[in-house]
Protein backbone atom coordinates (compact mmCIF):
# COMPACT_ATOMS: atom_id res chain seq x y z
CA UNK A 1 0.00 0.00 0.00
CA UNK A 2 0.95 3.51 -1.08
CA UNK A 3 1.83 5.51 2.01
CA UNK A 4 -0.04 8.78 2.67
CA UNK A 5 0.73 11.49 0.64
CA UNK A 6 2.76 13.98 3.99
CA UNK A 7 0.54 16.45 5.49
CA UNK A 8 -2.76 14.73 4.17
CA UNK A 9 -5.57 12.17 5.36
CA UNK A 10 -7.67 10.25 3.54
CA UNK A 11 -11.49 10.61 4.41
CA UNK A 12 -12.13 7.72 2.46
CA UNK A 13 -11.49 4.07 4.83
CA UNK A 14 -11.30 0.75 3.66
CA UNK A 15 -11.27 -0.94 0.40
CA UNK A 16 -12.43 1.08 -2.92
CA UNK A 17 -13.35 -1.00 -5.89
CA UNK A 18 -13.17 0.37 -8.94
CA UNK A 19 -15.09 -1.12 -12.43
CA UNK A 20 -13.62 0.55 -15.12
CA UNK A 21 -10.03 1.20 -15.69
CA UNK A 22 -9.87 3.74 -18.42
CA UNK A 23 -9.11 7.66 -17.69
CA UNK A 24 -12.07 8.28 -15.02
CA UNK A 25 -11.72 5.22 -12.99
CA UNK A 26 -7.59 4.99 -13.28
CA UNK A 27 -7.54 8.80 -12.63
CA UNK A 28 -9.79 8.34 -9.19
CA UNK A 29 -7.51 5.00 -8.42
CA UNK A 30 -4.25 7.30 -8.85
CA UNK A 31 -5.61 9.99 -6.30
CA UNK A 32 -7.16 7.06 -3.89
CA UNK A 33 -3.29 5.14 -4.05
CA UNK A 34 -1.69 7.95 -3.27
CA UNK A 35 -3.43 8.52 -0.20
CA UNK A 36 -2.57 5.00 0.95
CA UNK A 37 -6.01 3.62 0.11
CA UNK A 38 -6.26 0.35 -1.16
CA UNK A 39 -7.84 0.31 -4.90
CA UNK A 40 -9.06 -2.65 -6.10
CA UNK A 41 -9.25 -2.19 -10.15
CA UNK A 42 -11.59 -4.45 -12.38
CA UNK A 43 -12.12 -4.21 -16.32
CA UNK A 44 -13.55 -6.14 -18.73
CA UNK A 45 -10.34 -5.74 -21.12
CA UNK A 46 -7.87 -7.45 -19.56
CA UNK A 47 -5.59 -5.47 -21.19
CA UNK A 48 -6.57 -2.56 -20.13
CA UNK A 49 -6.45 -3.58 -16.54
CA UNK A 50 -3.00 -4.97 -16.72
CA UNK A 51 -2.10 -1.33 -17.90
CA UNK A 52 -4.03 0.70 -15.18
CA UNK A 53 -1.88 -1.88 -12.47
CA UNK A 54 1.10 -1.50 -13.91
CA UNK A 55 0.63 2.87 -14.22
CA UNK A 56 0.01 2.17 -10.48
CA UNK A 57 -3.70 2.89 -10.66
CA UNK A 58 -4.76 0.09 -7.85
CA UNK A 59 -4.45 -3.94 -8.08
CA UNK A 60 -6.74 -6.81 -9.62
CA UNK A 61 -9.42 -7.70 -7.57
CA UNK A 62 -8.59 -10.52 -5.08
CA UNK A 63 -10.96 -13.52 -3.92
CA UNK A 64 -12.51 -12.09 -0.54
CA UNK A 65 -12.28 -8.43 -1.50
CA UNK A 66 -15.17 -6.45 0.19
CA UNK A 67 -15.26 -2.72 -0.71
CA UNK A 68 -17.04 0.16 1.77
CA UNK A 69 -17.34 1.64 -1.79
CA UNK A 70 -17.88 0.53 -5.66
CA UNK A 71 -17.00 3.45 -8.09
CA UNK A 72 -18.33 1.91 -11.40
CA UNK A 73 -16.48 3.98 -14.03
CA UNK A 74 -17.96 1.91 -17.15
CA UNK A 75 -19.66 3.80 -20.66
CA UNK A 76 -22.74 4.89 -20.26
CA UNK A 77 -24.82 2.28 -22.10
CA UNK A 78 -23.48 -0.36 -19.43
CA UNK A 79 -24.08 1.95 -16.09
CA UNK A 80 -27.21 0.45 -15.40
CA UNK A 81 -26.02 -3.11 -15.62
CA UNK A 82 -22.68 -2.18 -13.67
CA UNK A 83 -24.35 -0.95 -11.00
CA UNK A 84 -26.82 -3.43 -10.68
CA UNK A 85 -24.19 -6.09 -10.58
CA UNK A 86 -22.30 -4.35 -7.76
CA UNK A 87 -25.25 -3.93 -5.72
CA UNK A 88 -26.20 -7.56 -5.64
CA UNK A 89 -22.30 -8.65 -5.42
CA UNK A 90 -21.67 -6.15 -2.59
CA UNK A 91 -24.35 -5.76 -0.45
CA UNK A 92 -22.86 -3.93 1.78
CA UNK A 93 -20.95 -1.19 -0.34
CA UNK A 94 -21.54 2.24 -1.15
CA UNK A 95 -22.27 2.24 -4.95
CA UNK A 96 -21.83 5.69 -7.00
CA UNK A 97 -21.04 5.79 -10.70
CA UNK A 98 -19.73 9.02 -12.60
CA UNK A 99 -21.30 8.93 -15.99
CA UNK A 100 -21.84 12.01 -17.33
CA UNK A 101 -25.36 11.73 -17.72
CA UNK A 102 -27.27 10.25 -14.60
CA UNK A 103 -31.65 10.53 -14.94
CA UNK A 104 -31.84 7.38 -17.86
CA UNK A 105 -29.29 4.86 -15.69
CA UNK A 106 -31.39 5.86 -11.94
CA UNK A 107 -34.70 5.53 -14.27
CA UNK A 108 -33.19 1.49 -15.88
CA UNK A 109 -32.65 0.56 -12.50
CA UNK A 110 -36.00 1.55 -11.03
CA UNK A 111 -37.95 0.13 -13.50
CA UNK A 112 -35.59 -2.97 -13.01
CA UNK A 113 -36.96 -3.50 -9.25
CA UNK A 114 -33.06 -2.67 -7.78
CA UNK A 115 -32.72 -1.72 -4.14
CA UNK A 116 -30.99 1.11 -4.99
CA UNK A 117 -30.87 2.29 -0.91
CA UNK A 118 -26.72 2.21 -1.60
CA UNK A 119 -26.61 3.70 -4.36
CA UNK A 120 -25.43 7.65 -4.99
CA UNK A 121 -25.28 8.60 -8.67
CA UNK A 122 -22.67 10.77 -8.90
CA UNK A 123 -20.42 12.92 -11.72
CA UNK A 124 -16.90 14.84 -11.69
CA UNK A 125 -17.03 17.53 -14.16
CA UNK A 126 -13.09 16.48 -15.35
CA UNK A 127 -12.02 14.50 -18.41
CA UNK A 128 -9.30 14.80 -20.86
CA UNK A 129 -9.66 14.49 -24.85
CA UNK A 130 -7.72 11.68 -24.96
CA UNK A 131 -8.93 8.35 -22.41
CA UNK A 132 -8.00 5.01 -21.65
CA UNK A 133 -5.28 4.38 -18.62
CA UNK A 134 -2.12 5.46 -20.50
CA UNK A 135 -3.81 8.95 -20.61
CA UNK A 136 -4.97 8.99 -16.50
CA UNK A 137 -3.59 11.54 -14.12
CA UNK A 138 -4.26 12.14 -10.25
CA UNK A 139 -4.91 15.70 -10.87
CA UNK A 140 -7.73 16.27 -12.93
CA UNK A 141 -10.20 16.76 -10.34
CA UNK A 142 -8.55 19.26 -8.39
CA UNK A 143 -10.97 22.15 -8.31
CA UNK A 144 -13.67 20.62 -10.30
CA UNK A 145 -17.44 20.09 -9.51
CA UNK A 146 -18.40 16.84 -8.35
CA UNK A 147 -22.19 16.24 -8.49
CA UNK A 148 -23.63 14.29 -6.65
CA UNK A 149 -27.61 13.34 -6.70
CA UNK A 150 -29.05 12.20 -3.96
CA UNK A 151 -33.05 10.81 -2.89
CA UNK A 152 -35.05 10.50 -0.10
CA UNK A 153 -34.05 7.30 0.71
CA UNK A 154 -30.16 8.00 0.63
CA UNK A 155 -28.71 7.51 4.18
CA UNK A 156 -26.51 10.16 5.47
CA UNK A 157 -23.69 8.00 5.87
CA UNK A 158 -23.93 7.45 2.56
CA UNK A 159 -23.70 10.32 1.58
CA UNK A 160 -20.99 11.21 3.57
CA UNK A 161 -18.92 8.55 2.01
CA UNK A 162 -19.27 9.94 -1.52
CA UNK A 163 -18.39 13.44 -0.56
CA UNK A 164 -15.39 12.78 1.40
CA UNK A 165 -14.13 10.50 -1.94
CA UNK A 166 -14.82 13.72 -4.26
CA UNK A 167 -12.89 15.90 -1.47
CA UNK A 168 -9.98 13.54 -1.41
CA UNK A 169 -9.59 13.88 -4.92
CA UNK A 170 -9.55 17.66 -4.60
CA UNK A 171 -12.96 18.29 -6.20
CA UNK A 172 -16.02 20.47 -4.80
CA UNK A 173 -18.80 18.28 -3.86
CA UNK A 174 -22.43 20.22 -5.37
CA UNK A 175 -25.60 18.46 -4.68
CA UNK A 176 -28.23 18.22 -7.28
CA UNK A 177 -31.47 16.23 -8.52
CA UNK A 178 -30.59 14.02 -11.57
CA UNK A 179 -33.27 16.26 -13.69
CA UNK A 180 -30.82 19.31 -12.75
CA UNK A 181 -27.68 17.63 -13.38
CA UNK A 182 -28.67 16.49 -17.22
CA UNK A 183 -30.31 19.78 -18.04
CA UNK A 184 -27.13 21.53 -16.44
CA UNK A 185 -24.56 19.61 -18.77
CA UNK A 186 -26.38 19.37 -21.67
CA UNK A 187 -25.90 23.05 -21.57
CA UNK A 188 -22.28 23.66 -20.28
CA UNK A 189 -21.10 20.08 -21.24
CA UNK A 190 -22.77 17.80 -24.24
CA UNK A 191 -23.73 21.12 -26.39
CA UNK A 192 -20.65 22.70 -26.46
CA UNK A 193 -19.04 19.12 -27.78
CA UNK A 194 -21.63 19.03 -30.59
CA UNK A 195 -20.35 22.50 -31.48
CA UNK A 196 -17.08 22.34 -31.55
CA UNK A 197 -17.12 19.13 -33.51
CA UNK A 198 -19.32 20.79 -36.09
CA UNK A 199 -17.09 23.59 -36.13
CA UNK A 200 -14.48 21.50 -36.55
CA UNK A 201 -15.64 19.42 -38.91
CA UNK A 202 -15.47 22.54 -41.12
CA UNK A 203 -11.68 21.90 -41.54
CA UNK A 204 -12.13 18.66 -42.74
CA UNK A 205 -11.59 19.42 -46.83
CA UNK A 206 -10.67 23.29 -46.18
CA UNK A 207 -7.58 24.40 -48.14
CA UNK A 208 -4.38 24.53 -46.39
CA UNK A 209 -3.80 27.86 -46.74
CA UNK A 210 -6.63 28.96 -45.14
CA UNK A 211 -5.68 26.83 -41.81
CA UNK A 212 -2.55 27.70 -42.00
CA UNK A 213 -4.06 31.07 -40.57
CA UNK A 214 -5.74 29.22 -37.89
CA UNK A 215 -4.74 30.86 -34.32
CA UNK A 216 -5.51 29.85 -30.77
CA UNK A 217 -9.23 31.20 -31.06
CA UNK A 218 -9.98 28.50 -33.76
CA UNK A 219 -8.57 26.26 -31.22
CA UNK A 220 -9.87 26.96 -28.32
CA UNK A 221 -13.08 26.77 -29.74
CA UNK A 222 -12.38 23.17 -31.34
CA UNK A 223 -9.91 21.63 -28.54
CA UNK A 224 -12.75 19.17 -27.58
CA UNK A 225 -13.54 17.98 -31.04
CA UNK A 226 -10.71 15.54 -30.43
CA UNK A 227 -12.92 13.54 -28.51
CA UNK A 228 -13.98 10.07 -28.96
CA UNK A 229 -16.88 9.53 -30.97
CA UNK A 230 -18.29 6.30 -29.42
CA UNK A 231 -18.39 7.38 -25.88
CA UNK A 232 -19.98 10.51 -27.39
CA UNK A 233 -22.96 8.65 -29.17
CA UNK A 234 -23.91 6.70 -25.99
CA UNK A 235 -23.71 10.37 -24.26
CA UNK A 236 -26.02 12.40 -26.94
CA UNK A 237 -28.47 9.48 -26.91
CA UNK A 238 -28.84 9.13 -23.13
CA UNK A 239 -29.55 13.25 -22.76
CA UNK A 240 -31.39 13.52 -25.74
CA UNK A 241 -33.99 15.67 -25.07
CA UNK A 242 -32.39 18.69 -23.07
CA UNK A 243 -29.37 18.72 -25.90
CA UNK A 244 -31.93 18.94 -28.60
CA UNK A 245 -33.39 21.53 -26.66
CA UNK A 246 -30.53 23.70 -26.47
CA UNK A 247 -29.59 23.12 -30.05
CA UNK A 248 -32.62 24.23 -31.09
CA UNK A 249 -31.81 27.04 -29.97
CA UNK A 250 -28.81 27.67 -31.14
CA UNK A 251 -30.16 26.74 -34.50
CA UNK A 252 -32.68 29.69 -34.05
CA UNK A 253 -30.18 32.08 -33.12
CA UNK A 254 -27.32 30.81 -36.12
CA UNK A 255 -30.24 31.56 -38.22
CA UNK A 256 -31.20 35.02 -37.10
CA UNK A 257 -27.23 35.79 -37.86
CA UNK A 258 -27.48 34.55 -41.13
CA UNK A 259 -30.12 35.94 -42.37
CA UNK A 260 -28.70 39.46 -41.23
CA UNK A 261 -25.87 38.82 -43.05
CA UNK A 262 -27.69 38.19 -46.38
CA UNK A 263 -28.30 41.69 -46.76
CA UNK A 264 -25.98 43.46 -44.12
CA UNK A 265 -27.52 46.77 -45.63
CA UNK A 266 -30.97 45.81 -44.84
CA UNK A 267 -32.76 48.05 -42.01
CA UNK A 268 -32.31 46.10 -38.20
CA UNK A 269 -29.31 43.93 -39.96
CA UNK A 270 -26.40 45.34 -37.72
CA UNK A 271 -28.12 45.39 -34.75
CA UNK A 272 -28.68 42.04 -35.36
CA UNK A 273 -25.46 41.07 -35.43
CA UNK A 274 -24.20 43.20 -32.60
CA UNK A 275 -26.75 41.87 -30.44
CA UNK A 276 -25.88 38.13 -31.32
CA UNK A 277 -22.27 39.40 -30.10
CA UNK A 278 -22.89 41.27 -27.17
CA UNK A 279 -25.00 38.81 -25.51
CA UNK A 280 -22.16 36.38 -25.91
CA UNK A 281 -20.10 38.78 -24.05
CA UNK A 282 -23.05 38.69 -21.49
CA UNK A 283 -23.23 34.16 -21.08
CA UNK A 284 -18.99 34.67 -20.83
CA UNK A 285 -19.12 36.98 -18.27
CA UNK A 286 -20.97 34.99 -15.66
CA UNK A 287 -18.82 31.20 -16.21
CA UNK A 288 -16.97 31.65 -13.03
CA UNK A 289 -13.50 32.05 -13.26
CA UNK A 290 -10.52 31.29 -11.61
CA UNK A 291 -11.68 29.97 -7.51
CA UNK A 292 -15.08 30.56 -9.21
CA UNK A 293 -15.25 34.26 -8.84
CA UNK A 294 -16.68 35.95 -11.78
CA UNK A 295 -14.77 39.05 -12.21
CA UNK A 296 -12.92 40.48 -15.27
CA UNK A 297 -9.20 40.36 -15.38
CA UNK A 298 -6.83 42.41 -17.74
CA UNK A 299 -4.71 40.76 -20.12
CA UNK A 300 -1.29 42.14 -22.01
CA UNK A 301 0.80 39.93 -24.37
CA UNK A 302 4.50 39.65 -23.99
CA UNK A 303 6.01 38.09 -27.13
CA UNK A 304 8.26 35.32 -26.18
CA UNK A 305 11.57 33.71 -27.81
CA UNK A 306 10.98 29.91 -28.26
CA UNK A 307 14.30 29.04 -26.54
CA UNK A 308 15.10 27.19 -23.75
CA UNK A 309 14.36 29.05 -19.96
CA UNK A 310 12.31 31.95 -21.64
CA UNK A 311 9.00 30.90 -19.80
CA UNK A 312 10.72 30.50 -16.90
CA UNK A 313 12.26 34.11 -17.11
CA UNK A 314 8.85 35.09 -17.74
CA UNK A 315 7.31 34.22 -14.83
CA UNK A 316 10.65 34.80 -12.60
CA UNK A 317 10.23 38.91 -13.87
CA UNK A 318 6.56 38.49 -12.92
CA UNK A 319 7.21 37.47 -9.10
CA UNK A 320 9.93 39.84 -8.77
CA UNK A 321 7.20 42.47 -9.99
CA UNK A 322 4.73 40.80 -7.35
CA UNK A 323 2.32 40.33 -10.14
CA UNK A 324 0.11 37.69 -9.75
CA UNK A 325 -1.11 35.61 -12.81
CA UNK A 326 -4.54 35.29 -12.64
CA UNK A 327 -4.64 32.71 -16.41
CA UNK A 328 -2.50 32.60 -18.62
CA UNK A 329 -2.31 31.25 -22.63
CA UNK A 330 0.62 30.60 -25.04
CA UNK A 331 0.08 31.01 -28.90
CA UNK A 332 2.83 29.93 -31.16
CA UNK A 333 3.26 32.39 -33.81
CA UNK A 334 2.90 29.97 -37.33
CA UNK A 335 6.45 30.79 -39.35
CA UNK A 336 8.00 32.19 -36.50
CA UNK A 337 10.29 31.53 -33.66
CA UNK A 338 8.04 32.84 -31.40
CA UNK A 339 5.45 33.09 -29.34
CA UNK A 340 2.89 35.42 -27.79
CA UNK A 341 2.28 35.11 -23.81
CA UNK A 342 -0.89 36.01 -23.12
CA UNK A 343 -0.96 36.85 -19.09
CA UNK A 344 -4.33 38.17 -17.39
CA UNK A 345 -3.81 39.71 -14.01
CA UNK A 346 -5.42 41.75 -11.84
CA UNK A 347 -6.91 45.39 -13.06
CA UNK A 348 -4.32 47.06 -10.28
CA UNK A 349 -1.56 45.71 -11.27
CA UNK A 350 -1.76 45.42 -14.80
CA UNK A 351 1.04 48.88 -15.62
CA UNK A 352 3.11 47.50 -13.35
CA UNK A 353 3.65 44.41 -14.89
CA UNK A 354 3.56 46.36 -18.45
CA UNK A 355 5.71 48.74 -17.07
CA UNK A 356 8.23 46.44 -15.27
CA UNK A 357 8.28 43.64 -17.87
CA UNK A 358 9.40 46.62 -20.72
CA UNK A 359 11.60 47.58 -18.19
CA UNK A 360 13.25 43.97 -18.13
CA UNK A 361 13.46 43.92 -22.09
CA UNK A 362 10.19 41.98 -22.88
CA UNK A 363 8.49 43.09 -25.66
CA UNK A 364 4.80 43.87 -24.81
CA UNK A 365 2.54 43.16 -27.79
CA UNK A 366 -0.75 44.58 -26.42
CA UNK A 367 -2.77 45.24 -23.04
CA UNK A 368 -6.40 45.26 -23.13
CA UNK A 369 -9.36 44.56 -20.99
Amino acid sequence: MTDLVPGKLARVSGSVRIVGAGLLGSSIGHALVKNGVDVILADTSPAQLRLAVDYGAGRAEAEGDAPDLVVVCTPPDVVADTVAAELERYPNAVVTDVASVKLEPLRELRRRGVNLVNYIGSHPMAGRERGGAISARADIFLGRPWVICRDGETPASALALIEDLALDLGAVPIEMTPEEHDRSVALVSHVPQVVASLLAARFAEAPEMSLSLAGQGVRDTTRIAASAPELWVQILAANAAPVVEQLDLIAADLQRVADALRDPEAAGARRTTADAIRDGNLGVARLPGKHGQRRMFETFVVMVDDASGQLGRLFGDLGELDVNVEDFRLEHSPGAQLGLAEIAVDPATLQRAVDGMSARGWRIAGAHV
